[in-house]
Order: structure tokens, then C-alpha cells, then sequence
């Protein structure tokens, strides 16, 4: 499914939230919580990566996975998690919001 924008950051941070993972295993986590509703494709997710380590909401470190390869990990920094808690009490006024609107019509 196609995400609104500014939704990938808030699903790669709480999928940080409970512990440092590689970008492909973020992607994978998000489709299999979603059921397959939501697929992270890698020319989305890197760039997403890149700017939230840019804005210091996650910090980087190579290591190597459970297969034995080299790959970089995300981990959430403090200020990751306070954007965290912002992002999804702005999140769940939304989906409230339209919820409404749609009980309306």
C-alpha cells in the first residue's frame, strides 16, 4: 500500500523502538506487523534512513547480521524517541479525525 507522507519515518521509528535493526529487517518487520498491507520498497526506506540520521532521530554503526553479512543498523536516539511519542499522538489525532469524518458521511 502506498504510505501518506511523513508515515514511513513514524513506522521506522517504532519499529526501532524495540531495539537496533538493519534496513532490510526494518522493511521485512513493517510488512509482516501489517500483514503484507504495507510494503517499505528500499528506494523509500534508505533515503527515509538517511534523513532521520541526519536530523539526529537515529544513529548508524555497521555489524553483522544473523546470516553472517556485513550490514548497517539503526538505533533510536533520545531524541528519536521523543519524536517518537510526538509523531504518534499526531498520528492517532489523524486517524481519529478521519475516522470521524467517515462514521459522518
Amino acid at each position: 500500500g502506498e504510505l501518506l507522507q511523513g508515515t514511513l519515518p513514524l513506522l521506522i521509528l517504532r519499529t526501532l523502538a524495540t531495539g537496533p535493526n538493519h534496513g532490510f529487517a526494518i522493511a521485512r518487520r513493517i510488512q509482516q506487523i501489517s500483514q503484507a498491507v504495507l510494503k517499505v520498497e528500499q528506494g523509500s526506506l534508505y533515503p527515509a534512513l538517511h534523513r532521520m540520521e541526519v536530523d539526529g532521530l537515529i544513529d548508524a554503526y555497521w555489524d553483522t547480521t544473523e546470516n553472517n553479512r556485513r550490514a548497517k543498523y539503526y538505533k533510536l536516539t533520545r531524541r528519536g524517541h521523543q519524536a517518537l511519542a510526538q509523531e504518534t499522538k499526531r498520528w492517532q489525532a489523524i486517524a481519529g479525525a478521519v475516522a470521524a469524518v467517515l462514521q459522518d458521511a
